[in-house]
Parts: C-alpha cells; structure tokens; sequence
C-alpha cells in the first residue's frame, strides 16, 4: 500500500460491497454472500470467496472485479481464498439482495424448494405439488415454468400468466 495507515477489516468489507456482481449487476458481491471473510495477514489483506457452485463461470470475472477494486483503493498485498466448504446457499443472500432482485425483475429463491422447484416438504413433494412462484413485476401467483434453465444456470425462466411477462426465478440451491 502507497501510505502506512492500512485500511480496517470493515472499511475494505465496505469497497467490497460496491463490486457488483457480473451476472446480476444489481446487487454486490456481498449481498450475494460471497465473499465469506476479509482478513489481514501481516501485511497482505485476505479475502475469502465462496462461488455460487464450483464451476460457476463467473468465478474467474469475480476475482478479477475483487482484485481490481481492491488495487485501485491502494491494496498492493493481497491473496484471494476460495472456500468450497461449506458450500454457498441461497440462505446466504441478504434481505436487501432479495429485494433488489425482485425490483430487477428476479424473482429471489422460494426457501424450502429445490432447484427444481418442488416443495421439500415430504408430504407435498409425494404429491406433486409445485412451488408458488410470484412474477416480480405484478406479484400475480399465476405464473408457470418456461425452462429449467434461465439466463444463467442459477436461474429458472417463467412467464406471468397475468401480465405476459416472462422472468428469472433466482433457484433454491
């Protein structure tokens, strides 16, 4: 780093949530929940990044956003961790992730759900019974599945049945 006076843990947890995600630019990288510890080490500052899945092809786009706007903010010493274990949720979103997807046009994951979109509860799987998936721009449930596979492999494609619309539903993983 150019002057002596490091930066603390939380104001380099604050430039991180500045990097927006690449795939889903509307919300960071630590509203996605990510980035899973920022620590110095001496005199190199660690980060440690969890992927969405291990072989998410953001992952490399997502080092280089990190590495670029850390080096920009004076960080000269710095190691990027990746962690698979335990491995990344949908639980690990904020609730300000999730709101910002719906004002995006994403519907955010539907807890208890598989990726597939059924219910998890037993009783309701054996049954067949899908999820209820709200279209994000008129909040109609009378929605249905396009595709299995969206924009990018973590998201579903569906249409409203109400207001035409077609959008993303953010999967369950």
């Amino acid at each position: 780093m150019q002057n002596t006076a490091r930066p603390s843990v939380d104001e380099v947890w604050g430039w991180l949530a500045e990097v927006p995600d690449p795939e889903i630019p509307v919300i960071s990288l630590t509203d996605l929940g990510i980035i899973r510890d920022v620590e110095w080490q001496d005199n190199e500052l660690v980060v440690t990044v969890t992927p969405t899945y291990s072989g998410c092809p953001a992952t490399g786009i997502i080092n280089l956003d990190i590495e670029t706007a850390l080096r920009a903010k004076g960080i000269e010493q710095l190691r990027l961790e990746r962690r698979l274990s335990p491995a990344w949720t949908t639980d690990w979103l904020t609730d300000e992730a999730r709101e910002k997807l719906r004002a995006y046009g994403i519907t955010p994951p539907v807890e208890g759900t598989a990726a597939d979109g059924v219910l998890l509860d037993r009783a309701r799987s054996l049954s067949g019974a899908n999820m209820t998936i709200s279209c994000p721009r008129c909040s109609s449930i009378n929605t249905e599945k396009i595709s299995q596979f969206g924009s990018t492999p973590c998201k579903a494609s569906y249409r409203c049945k109400d207001c035409l619309e077609p959008f993303d539903y953010f999967k369950c993983i």
